[in-house]
Protein backbone atom coordinates (compact mmCIF):
# COMPACT_ATOMS: atom_id res chain seq x y z
CA UNK A 1 0.00 0.00 0.00
CA UNK A 2 2.94 2.53 0.67
CA UNK A 3 4.49 2.10 -2.84
CA UNK A 4 6.71 5.51 -3.94
CA UNK A 5 3.79 5.09 -7.05
CA UNK A 6 0.87 5.73 -5.17
CA UNK A 7 -0.21 9.61 -5.19
CA UNK A 8 -1.00 11.44 -1.83
CA UNK A 9 -4.85 11.45 -2.38
CA UNK A 10 -4.42 7.60 -2.44
CA UNK A 11 -2.31 6.72 0.94
CA UNK A 12 -4.84 9.79 2.68
CA UNK A 13 -7.89 7.73 1.47
CA UNK A 14 -6.16 4.17 2.98
CA UNK A 15 -4.23 5.24 5.88
CA UNK A 16 -6.50 7.63 7.73
CA UNK A 17 -9.03 5.65 9.73
CA UNK A 18 -11.98 7.99 10.07
CA UNK A 19 -11.84 8.05 6.20
CA UNK A 20 -11.15 4.37 5.26
CA UNK A 21 -13.49 2.37 7.98
CA UNK A 22 -16.46 3.28 6.67
CA UNK A 23 -17.47 5.40 3.83
CA UNK A 24 -19.18 8.42 4.38
CA UNK A 25 -22.43 7.62 3.18
CA UNK A 26 -25.04 5.28 4.17
CA UNK A 27 -26.49 2.62 3.04
CA UNK A 28 -23.12 1.61 1.32
CA UNK A 29 -22.98 0.58 -1.91
CA UNK A 30 -21.11 -2.49 -3.32
CA UNK A 31 -20.37 -3.31 -6.59
CA UNK A 32 -22.00 -6.70 -6.76
CA UNK A 33 -18.68 -8.61 -9.08
CA UNK A 34 -17.82 -5.46 -9.94
CA UNK A 35 -20.30 -3.57 -12.38
CA UNK A 36 -21.99 -6.88 -13.57
CA UNK A 37 -24.94 -5.61 -15.14
CA UNK A 38 -22.78 -3.83 -17.71
CA UNK A 39 -19.65 -5.76 -18.09
CA UNK A 40 -18.63 -9.47 -17.83
CA UNK A 41 -18.62 -10.31 -13.80
CA UNK A 42 -15.03 -10.16 -12.14
CA UNK A 43 -13.15 -8.54 -15.18
CA UNK A 44 -10.95 -5.16 -14.82
CA UNK A 45 -13.49 -3.37 -17.10
CA UNK A 46 -16.09 -4.49 -14.17
CA UNK A 47 -14.52 -3.19 -10.93
CA UNK A 48 -13.00 -0.02 -12.81
CA UNK A 49 -16.92 0.79 -14.18
CA UNK A 50 -18.46 0.50 -10.54
CA UNK A 51 -15.68 2.18 -9.23
CA UNK A 52 -16.41 4.86 -11.72
CA UNK A 53 -20.02 4.81 -11.28
CA UNK A 54 -19.23 5.56 -7.60
CA UNK A 55 -19.76 2.07 -5.90
CA UNK A 56 -17.42 2.25 -2.19
CA UNK A 57 -16.97 -1.07 -2.58
CA UNK A 58 -16.16 -3.55 -4.96
CA UNK A 59 -16.94 -7.04 -4.36
CA UNK A 60 -15.01 -10.41 -5.76
CA UNK A 61 -15.31 -13.76 -5.24
CA UNK A 62 -12.68 -15.73 -4.25
CA UNK A 63 -11.27 -19.54 -5.49
CA UNK A 64 -8.00 -20.90 -5.11
CA UNK A 65 -5.82 -22.26 -7.84
CA UNK A 66 -3.86 -25.66 -7.32
CA UNK A 67 -0.96 -23.61 -7.12
CA UNK A 68 -2.51 -21.81 -4.26
CA UNK A 69 -3.16 -18.40 -5.70
CA UNK A 70 -6.67 -16.85 -4.81
CA UNK A 71 -8.59 -15.66 -8.41
CA UNK A 72 -11.97 -13.97 -8.67
CA UNK A 73 -14.59 -16.09 -9.89
CA UNK A 74 -18.12 -16.48 -8.35
CA UNK A 75 -17.44 -20.64 -8.19
CA UNK A 76 -14.54 -23.16 -8.85
CA UNK A 77 -16.83 -24.11 -12.02
CA UNK A 78 -15.25 -22.23 -14.66
CA UNK A 79 -17.33 -23.34 -17.67
CA UNK A 80 -19.85 -20.53 -17.82
CA UNK A 81 -17.44 -17.63 -17.07
CA UNK A 82 -14.59 -18.24 -19.57
CA UNK A 83 -13.89 -19.64 -22.85
CA UNK A 84 -12.22 -23.06 -21.41
CA UNK A 85 -14.88 -25.22 -23.13
CA UNK A 86 -13.05 -23.87 -26.66
CA UNK A 87 -9.05 -24.64 -25.75
CA UNK A 88 -8.70 -28.62 -26.56
CA UNK A 89 -5.70 -29.14 -24.28
CA UNK A 90 -7.97 -28.64 -21.26
CA UNK A 91 -10.21 -31.29 -22.71
CA UNK A 92 -9.51 -33.87 -20.32
CA UNK A 93 -9.80 -32.63 -17.31
CA UNK A 94 -13.44 -31.78 -17.99
CA UNK A 95 -14.77 -33.73 -14.67
CA UNK A 96 -17.79 -34.07 -12.71
CA UNK A 97 -17.27 -33.52 -8.84
CA UNK A 98 -19.66 -32.93 -5.27
CA UNK A 99 -18.90 -29.63 -4.01
CA UNK A 100 -20.89 -28.84 -0.62
CA UNK A 101 -23.14 -31.55 -0.75
CA UNK A 102 -23.74 -30.69 -4.95
CA UNK A 103 -23.01 -32.11 -7.80
CA UNK A 104 -21.51 -30.20 -10.83
CA UNK A 105 -20.00 -31.43 -14.24
CA UNK A 106 -17.81 -28.71 -15.72
CA UNK A 107 -13.74 -27.52 -15.36
CA UNK A 108 -12.98 -26.60 -12.12
CA UNK A 109 -10.35 -23.73 -10.80
CA UNK A 110 -8.28 -26.17 -8.76
CA UNK A 111 -7.01 -27.94 -11.45
CA UNK A 112 -5.04 -25.26 -12.88
CA UNK A 113 -2.45 -23.31 -11.83
CA UNK A 114 -2.44 -19.47 -12.40
CA UNK A 115 -0.57 -19.57 -15.64
CA UNK A 116 -2.89 -22.24 -17.15
CA UNK A 117 -5.95 -20.42 -16.22
CA UNK A 118 -4.46 -16.96 -17.70
CA UNK A 119 -4.75 -18.61 -20.91
CA UNK A 120 -8.53 -18.20 -20.88
CA UNK A 121 -10.80 -15.17 -21.52
CA UNK A 122 -13.72 -14.34 -19.28
CA UNK A 123 -17.15 -14.39 -20.75
CA UNK A 124 -20.82 -13.06 -19.47
CA UNK A 125 -22.32 -15.50 -17.43
CA UNK A 126 -25.72 -14.22 -18.55
CA UNK A 127 -25.64 -13.54 -22.22
CA UNK A 128 -29.38 -13.98 -22.92
CA UNK A 129 -30.16 -11.71 -20.47
CA UNK A 130 -27.34 -9.10 -20.85
CA UNK A 131 -25.96 -8.83 -24.22
CA UNK A 132 -24.73 -5.34 -23.82
CA UNK A 133 -22.13 -6.63 -21.69
CA UNK A 134 -21.95 -10.15 -23.41
CA UNK A 135 -20.01 -7.86 -26.21
CA UNK A 136 -17.38 -7.40 -24.29
CA UNK A 137 -16.71 -11.25 -23.96
CA UNK A 138 -13.01 -12.90 -24.56
CA UNK A 139 -11.72 -9.27 -23.52
CA UNK A 140 -9.54 -10.17 -20.60
CA UNK A 141 -8.31 -13.26 -18.65
CA UNK A 142 -8.98 -14.06 -15.19
CA UNK A 143 -8.00 -11.76 -12.47
CA UNK A 144 -5.61 -12.62 -8.95
CA UNK A 145 -6.82 -10.96 -5.72
CA UNK A 146 -3.74 -8.91 -6.10
CA UNK A 147 -4.80 -7.27 -9.30
CA UNK A 148 -7.98 -6.82 -8.32
CA UNK A 149 -6.35 -5.02 -4.89
CA UNK A 150 -4.25 -2.63 -7.46
CA UNK A 151 -7.80 -1.71 -9.40
CA UNK A 152 -9.11 -0.54 -6.12
CA UNK A 153 -5.88 1.37 -5.14
CA UNK A 154 -5.82 2.57 -8.60
CA UNK A 155 -9.28 3.68 -8.22
CA UNK A 156 -8.87 5.43 -4.78
CA UNK A 157 -6.23 7.46 -6.16
CA UNK A 158 -7.56 8.62 -9.29
CA UNK A 159 -11.33 9.61 -7.40
CA UNK A 160 -9.62 10.62 -3.88
CA UNK A 161 -11.81 8.59 -2.00
CA UNK A 162 -11.62 5.19 -0.18
CA UNK A 163 -12.44 2.28 -2.64
CA UNK A 164 -12.97 -0.82 -0.54
CA UNK A 165 -12.95 -4.80 -1.02
CA UNK A 166 -15.54 -6.36 -0.41
CA UNK A 167 -14.13 -10.40 -0.42
CA UNK A 168 -16.44 -13.62 -0.08
CA UNK A 169 -14.93 -17.01 0.01
CA UNK A 170 -16.15 -19.48 -1.98
CA UNK A 171 -16.47 -22.62 -0.59
CA UNK A 172 -13.97 -22.57 1.63
CA UNK A 173 -14.72 -26.21 3.22
CA UNK A 174 -14.24 -27.70 0.36
CA UNK A 175 -11.28 -26.60 -0.47
CA UNK A 176 -9.85 -27.21 2.90
CA UNK A 177 -10.89 -30.60 2.07
CA UNK A 178 -8.69 -30.70 -1.13
CA UNK A 179 -5.74 -29.51 0.33
CA UNK A 180 -5.84 -25.73 -0.47
CA UNK A 181 -6.81 -23.62 3.01
CA UNK A 182 -8.32 -20.68 2.02
CA UNK A 183 -7.99 -17.93 5.37
CA UNK A 184 -4.40 -17.79 5.37
CA UNK A 185 -3.60 -17.07 2.24
CA UNK A 186 -6.11 -14.28 1.97
CA UNK A 187 -4.95 -12.77 5.10
CA UNK A 188 -1.18 -12.78 3.21
CA UNK A 189 -2.15 -10.96 0.77
CA UNK A 190 -4.17 -8.32 2.63
CA UNK A 191 -1.09 -8.11 5.15
CA UNK A 192 1.47 -7.85 2.08
CA UNK A 193 -0.57 -4.61 1.29
CA UNK A 194 -1.27 -3.08 4.40
CA UNK A 195 -4.66 -4.01 4.83
CA UNK A 196 -4.92 -6.91 7.27
CA UNK A 197 -6.01 -3.44 10.34
CA UNK A 198 -9.15 -2.83 11.65
CA UNK A 199 -9.11 0.03 9.83
CA UNK A 200 -8.41 -1.02 6.64
CA UNK A 201 -11.07 -0.71 3.97
CA UNK A 202 -12.02 -4.10 4.06
CA UNK A 203 -15.08 -6.70 4.47
CA UNK A 204 -14.73 -10.13 4.46
CA UNK A 205 -17.56 -12.62 4.22
CA UNK A 206 -18.62 -16.25 3.30
CA UNK A 207 -21.83 -18.58 3.91
CA UNK A 208 -19.48 -20.22 5.87
CA UNK A 209 -19.68 -20.01 9.74
CA UNK A 210 -16.46 -22.11 10.22
CA UNK A 211 -14.39 -19.90 7.61
CA UNK A 212 -15.36 -16.68 9.49
CA UNK A 213 -14.65 -18.48 12.94
CA UNK A 214 -10.74 -19.11 11.95
CA UNK A 215 -10.74 -15.61 10.61
CA UNK A 216 -11.84 -14.16 13.51
CA UNK A 217 -8.43 -15.25 15.29
CA UNK A 218 -6.40 -13.85 12.33
CA UNK A 219 -7.47 -10.72 11.49
CA UNK A 220 -9.10 -7.47 12.72
CA UNK A 221 -11.08 -6.49 10.00
CA UNK A 222 -14.81 -6.70 10.35
CA UNK A 223 -16.50 -10.13 8.72
CA UNK A 224 -19.86 -11.01 7.18
CA UNK A 225 -21.78 -13.85 7.23
CA UNK A 226 -24.34 -14.69 4.38
CA UNK A 227 -27.51 -15.83 4.23
CA UNK A 228 -29.51 -16.77 1.55
CA UNK A 229 -33.56 -17.40 1.76
CA UNK A 230 -33.00 -20.68 0.68
CA UNK A 231 -31.96 -23.57 2.93
CA UNK A 232 -28.67 -24.91 1.82
CA UNK A 233 -27.89 -28.70 1.00
CA UNK A 234 -28.50 -30.70 3.95
CA UNK A 235 -25.11 -31.74 4.26
CA UNK A 236 -23.80 -28.12 5.28
CA UNK A 237 -26.91 -27.83 7.68
CA UNK A 238 -25.62 -31.06 9.39
CA UNK A 239 -21.85 -29.55 9.15
CA UNK A 240 -22.84 -26.50 10.68
CA UNK A 241 -25.46 -28.13 13.47
CA UNK A 242 -28.34 -26.67 12.19
CA UNK A 243 -31.92 -28.37 12.76
CA UNK A 244 -34.00 -25.42 10.36
CA UNK A 245 -32.76 -22.69 8.23
CA UNK A 246 -34.59 -20.53 9.18
CA UNK A 247 -33.50 -20.18 12.58
CA UNK A 248 -30.79 -18.55 11.47
CA UNK A 249 -32.34 -15.53 11.04
CA UNK A 250 -34.19 -15.59 13.88
CA UNK A 251 -33.66 -13.14 16.79
CA UNK A 252 -31.99 -16.02 18.86
CA UNK A 253 -29.99 -16.71 15.43
CA UNK A 254 -29.01 -13.65 15.19
CA UNK A 255 -27.60 -13.36 18.48
CA UNK A 256 -25.13 -16.18 17.43
CA UNK A 257 -24.10 -14.81 14.24
CA UNK A 258 -23.55 -12.12 16.00
CA UNK A 259 -20.57 -14.24 18.07
CA UNK A 260 -18.16 -14.40 14.84
CA UNK A 261 -19.31 -11.93 12.77
CA UNK A 262 -19.91 -8.33 12.43
CA UNK A 263 -22.49 -7.98 9.78
CA UNK A 264 -25.04 -10.32 7.86
CA UNK A 265 -25.90 -10.57 4.65
CA UNK A 266 -29.56 -11.33 3.89
CA UNK A 267 -30.77 -12.04 0.32
CA UNK A 268 -33.00 -9.25 -0.42
CA UNK A 269 -36.08 -11.54 0.19
CA UNK A 270 -35.56 -11.90 3.79
CA UNK A 271 -36.52 -8.36 4.35
CA UNK A 272 -39.21 -7.86 1.85
CA UNK A 273 -40.75 -11.72 1.53
CA UNK A 274 -42.77 -12.83 -1.40
CA UNK A 275 -45.65 -14.81 -1.63
CA UNK A 276 -45.45 -18.15 -4.13
CA UNK A 277 -46.74 -15.50 -7.55
CA UNK A 278 -43.92 -13.14 -6.58
CA UNK A 279 -45.75 -10.38 -5.09
CA UNK A 280 -44.51 -8.28 -2.52
CA UNK A 281 -45.18 -9.27 1.47
CA UNK A 282 -45.10 -7.23 4.22
CA UNK A 283 -41.72 -6.46 5.51
CA UNK A 284 -40.25 -8.54 8.23
CA UNK A 285 -38.52 -7.36 10.88
CA UNK A 286 -35.20 -8.67 10.28
CA UNK A 287 -33.10 -5.23 10.31
CA UNK A 288 -34.39 -4.59 13.63
CA UNK A 289 -33.44 -7.81 14.80
CA UNK A 290 -30.05 -7.60 13.38
CA UNK A 291 -29.55 -4.08 14.71
CA UNK A 292 -30.70 -5.50 18.19
CA UNK A 293 -27.86 -8.30 17.95
CA UNK A 294 -25.64 -5.75 17.36
CA UNK A 295 -25.32 -6.68 13.75
CA UNK A 296 -25.13 -4.26 10.50
CA UNK A 297 -27.08 -5.50 7.71
CA UNK A 298 -25.70 -5.72 4.28
CA UNK A 299 -28.13 -7.24 1.57
CA UNK A 300 -27.99 -8.91 -1.66
CA UNK A 301 -28.51 -8.47 -4.42
CA UNK A 302 -31.01 -5.44 -5.57
CA UNK A 303 -30.12 -6.27 -9.31
CA UNK A 304 -32.34 -4.05 -12.14
CA UNK A 305 -33.70 -7.19 -14.44
CA UNK A 306 -37.96 -8.02 -13.77
CA UNK A 307 -36.82 -11.75 -13.17
CA UNK A 308 -35.35 -10.13 -9.69
CA UNK A 309 -37.74 -7.95 -9.06
CA UNK A 310 -41.38 -8.33 -7.22
CA UNK A 311 -44.62 -9.24 -9.78
CA UNK A 312 -45.13 -5.14 -8.81
CA UNK A 313 -41.95 -3.81 -9.60
CA UNK A 314 -41.72 -5.39 -13.11
CA UNK A 315 -42.01 -3.43 -16.17
CA UNK A 316 -42.70 -3.97 -19.91
CA UNK A 317 -45.79 -6.47 -21.58
CA UNK A 318 -45.50 -10.03 -19.46
CA UNK A 319 -46.21 -11.65 -22.73
CA UNK A 320 -43.48 -9.94 -24.58
CA UNK A 321 -40.44 -11.78 -25.58
CA UNK A 322 -37.57 -11.35 -23.19
CA UNK A 323 -39.77 -9.93 -21.21
CA UNK A 324 -37.85 -11.12 -17.39
CA UNK A 325 -34.36 -10.25 -18.52
CA UNK A 326 -36.02 -6.19 -19.09
CA UNK A 327 -35.37 -3.15 -16.73
CA UNK A 328 -37.73 -2.97 -13.93
CA UNK A 329 -37.85 -0.92 -11.27
CA UNK A 330 -34.95 -1.30 -8.87
CA UNK A 331 -35.14 2.11 -7.71
CA UNK A 332 -38.56 1.56 -6.50
CA UNK A 333 -36.92 -1.88 -4.35
CA UNK A 334 -33.94 -0.39 -3.11
CA UNK A 335 -35.89 2.63 -1.93
CA UNK A 336 -37.86 0.42 0.06
CA UNK A 337 -35.07 -1.73 1.67
CA UNK A 338 -32.78 1.76 2.42
CA UNK A 339 -36.64 2.82 4.41
CA UNK A 340 -36.08 -0.62 6.47
CA UNK A 341 -33.01 0.85 7.52
CA UNK A 342 -30.12 -1.16 5.73
CA UNK A 343 -26.64 -0.34 6.24
CA UNK A 344 -25.33 -1.57 2.83
CA UNK A 345 -26.67 -3.03 -0.33
CA UNK A 346 -24.83 -5.24 -3.15
CA UNK A 347 -26.02 -4.78 -6.49
CA UNK A 348 -25.08 -5.44 -9.88
CA UNK A 349 -25.80 -1.87 -11.16
CA UNK A 350 -24.38 0.21 -8.55
CA UNK A 351 -24.89 3.52 -10.75
CA UNK A 352 -28.79 2.88 -9.77
CA UNK A 353 -28.17 2.51 -5.83
CA UNK A 354 -25.76 5.31 -5.90
CA UNK A 355 -29.08 7.57 -7.77
CA UNK A 356 -31.26 6.16 -4.96
CA UNK A 357 -29.10 7.15 -2.08
CA UNK A 358 -28.81 10.73 -2.99
CA UNK A 359 -32.38 10.91 -2.66
CA UNK A 360 -32.15 10.77 1.15
CA UNK A 361 -34.60 9.10 3.84
CA UNK A 362 -37.67 11.11 2.99
CA UNK A 363 -37.79 10.39 -0.58
CA UNK A 364 -37.42 6.79 0.42
CA UNK A 365 -40.31 6.23 1.98
CA UNK A 366 -42.18 8.97 0.30
CA UNK A 367 -41.36 7.49 -3.46
CA UNK A 368 -41.46 3.97 -1.70
CA UNK A 369 -45.39 4.21 -0.51
CA UNK A 370 -46.13 5.97 -4.24
CA UNK A 371 -45.43 2.33 -5.80
CA UNK A 372 -44.13 1.48 -9.05
CA UNK A 373 -42.93 4.07 -11.53
CA UNK A 374 -41.89 2.16 -15.05
CA UNK A 375 -41.26 6.17 -17.08
CA UNK A 376 -37.51 5.53 -17.58
CA UNK A 377 -37.62 2.40 -18.98
CA UNK A 378 -40.06 2.76 -22.10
Amino acid sequence: MRRLLLSAAFLLALTDPARAATPAASPIVIGHRGASAYRPEHTAMSYKLAIQMGADFIEPDLVMTRDGVLVARHENEIGRTTDVARHPEFANRKVTRTIDGETFTGWFVEDFTLAELKTLRSRERRPDARPESARYDGQESVFTLQEIIDIAKAGAAARGRPVGLYVELKNPDYFRSVGLPMEKALIDVLAANGLNTADAPVIIQSFFPSALIALRSMTPIKLMFLVNSQSPPAAILAANHIARWSDVWSPDGLRKIASFADIVGPETQIILPRDVEGRSLPASDFVADAHAAGLKVHVWSVNPENLDLPVELRCGDPSSPGFGHRLGDVETEARRLFARGIDGAFSDAPDMLVKVRAEGPEAWSRKAEAGRSCASRQ
